[in-house]
């Protein structure tokens, strides 16, 4: 069971995702905006993050700038997860330093496939 860190500042979207992530058999704890975010991730140490992007006061991207760039954190893998479906803001997001990157709505099956691949083994 790994820790999977969610970052939404959508309460229905941080719900559906804590639901799916314990669907697939994972523990998932929460933040509400980059800022916290990036304090959770510090303090909990989570296996993997799933950010939002469009978030108020720090964005994903920037969120997710700061933690790859961060040595206490750049291990940790960052997928986004946003209704942007854009490429350019695909290319942006890893730029930034995420792994992976998913479009809103989220499937189970599409989550579990990125969750497993993105995960670190062992």
């Amino acid at each position: 069971m790994a820790k999977i860190l969610i970052v939404d500042d959508s309460p229905s979207q941080l719900y559906s995702l804590q639901k799916l992530v314990e669907k697939v058999g994972h523990d998932p704890i929460t933040a509400e905006d980059g800022e916290e975010g990036i304090q959770v991730a510090r303090d909990e140490a989570p296996d993997l993050i799933l950010m939002d992007v469009v978030m108020p006061n720090l964005n994903g991207f920037q969120a997710t700038r700061t933690l790859s760039r961060d040595d206490a954190t750049a291990h940790i893998p960052i997928i986004l997860v946003t209704t942007k479906d854009q490429e350019t803001d695909r290319v942006w997001g890893l730029r930034q330093g995420a792994k992976g990157y998913i479009t809103k709505p989220v499937t189970e099956k599409i989550l579990m496939d990125t969750v497993t691949e993105f995960l670190p083994q062992g």
